[in-house]
């Protein structure tokens, strides 16, 4: 039902996920996207899900807006990279920010380095 909305919205979270590292990041969406497309229901319009190795690692089952992001993030095989071997968490509060948290950016640091040294090597 949200699919399509989230896919405009794929690339700016992809930037956020990467930013992450460096503190949350905020995306403020367009609540009236949301509101066409979905049944008018405000509570509905709240989640947090959380990504570990690219797996979401709560339940959100009962939340079709928080279901459909995670199904268009993991489908997107650039996202799908970035989450994978990390720890984020990705919530959605009432004034439809969406807030992006690395939940590890200290291990992600030293891997990007240690990937910058030895990819730096041909053999």
């Amino acid at each position: 039902m949200y699919n399509h909305i989230w896919k405009k919205y794929l690339p700016f979270i992809n930037i956020q996920l990467k930013r992450a590292a460096g503190g949350d990041q905020i995306l403020n969406l367009n609540r009236i996207d949301f509101e066409r497309a979905g049944t008018g229901r405000k509570a509905g319009y709240k989640f947090t899900i959380e990504f570990i190795d690219a797996r979401v690692s709560n339940v959100i089952s009962n939340s079709s807006l928080a279901s459909n992001l995670a199904a268009v993030m993991l489908e997107n095989e650039a996202t799908k990279e970035i989450l994978r071997n990390n720890h984020y968490t990705i919530s959605l509060n009432t004034k439809f920010q969406l807030i992006t948290t690395n939940c590890d950016p200290a291990k992600n640091t030293a891997k990007s380095d240690s990937l910058e040294k030895t990819g730096s090597k041909k053999e």
